[in-house]
């Protein structure tokens, strides 16, 4: 594959990575403050998370911005079918639910 494909395919895959970061580090905090002594240690994981995508999203802009290909119809190389919009397969309720 070459480096134009590639950067093509990671201005369609970085908007997604970044959202699914966002949410993580979302339910991070909503849950740290059940947590009890991990409070602290789940907050700086959020906040690590967040540094991350704003790393991922200045790589985002120096690639040329974000890409939408018609009809949403790209595949996530190394995703799942089952939960394509990100490669590491998972069931959320199993995270996000006690």
């Amino acid at each position: 594959m070459d480096q134009t494909e590639d950067v093509r395919k990671l201005r369609v895959l970085l908007p997604h990575w970044i959202e699914h970061n966002g949410e993580h580090a979302g339910d991070f905090r909503k849950w740290a403050g059940r947590a009890g002594s991990a409070q602290e240690a789940m907050e700086a994981a959020a906040d690590l998370v967040q540094q991350a995508n704003a790393r991922l999203a200045e790589a985002l802009e120096q690639l040329g911005g974000p890409l939408e290909l018609p009809q949403h119809a790209h595949s996530h190389e190394g995703g799942a079918p089952s939960h394509a919009h990100h490669s590491d397969p998972h069931d959320h309720d199993a995270h996000h639910h006690g």
